[in-house]
């Protein structure tokens, strides 16, 4: 395989399917199937999921909720999104842990790295829950800090999109597809990836992003195996 650990960041959005909010348990069950397909492997996956199918912090407070309240809110619903992927992957027969960064102790472990590292190790699928634990932060920035914590060797981000394009291609039929690009063509190109925060935090780093098409049926084992699926984002 072409990776040993790997840190896989959905959205939120992303596990509401055809739904127009909440989760769809077709694509949780898809979702998890295809995790097992890369665990079957031998690959030791930690995983961040984003909440906004149940509450985003910025929408919030642009209708007037406390800032620092509503991204509380928000971390609380990434944890309800790694409850429902937790279940999924264990009926599909693959050992979990769940853990928080806000402390929830009758539902996940607290985050400790060197827990989590090991959990790692002993084949278990590690999800982080409750982004950074901190307001301000997105689980893009939350999906990078814990693949660099857990020495993660690339953080795959699992879209509805097949990569990155010179424009949004939903929107401009001329829009090319990147099969890799650097950090500093993005930041110059002005391409949005992730945040700024996140991504700046992964090019000081040197942590690789690959962005791919996760609802495409067998893409994230491909990607694992070394194929050239999505766009790579490197030094």
């Amino acid at each position: 395989m072409h990776y040993k650990r790997i840190l896989l960041k959905l959205s939120g959005e992303a596990l509401m399917g055809e739904k127009q909010y909440g989760i769809d348990s077709n694509r949780l069950n898809e979702y998890a199937g295809e995790i097992k397909q890369v665990v079957d492997k031998g690959i030791e996956v930690a995983i961040v999921i984003g909440g906004g199918n149940i509450f985003r912090g910025l929408t919030g407070a642009a209708t007037g909720m406390d800032r620092v309240q509503g991204d509380h809110m928000g971390m609380l619903a990434t944890v309800i999104n790694g409850l429902a992927l937790q279940s999924a992957l264990e009926m599909c027969g693959v050992q979990t842990r769940l853990q928080s960064a806000i402390k929830i102790n009758e539902v996940a472990e607290p985050f400790i790295r060197r827990r989590a590292m090991r959990h790692l190790e002993k084949g278990r699928v590690v999800i982080f829950g409750g982004g950074t634990g901190n307001p301000y932060f997105t689980t893009d920035s939350a999906a990078v800090l814990r693949a660099i914590e857990i020495e993660a060797d690339v953080i795959l981000k699992g879209t509805r999109v097949d990569g990155i394009y010179t424009a949004d291609p939903e929107k401009d039929k001329n829009a090319t597809k990147f099969d890799s690009i650097s950090f500093q063509d993005v930041l110059t190109k002005g391409l949005k990836v992730m945040d700024t925060t996140a991504f700046t935090l992964s090019q000081e780093n040197e942590l690789p992003i690959v962005v791919f098409d996760m609802n495409k049926k067998g893409n994230l084992l491909k990607i694992v195996d070394g194929q050239t699926i999505g766009t790579t984002v490197n030094i």
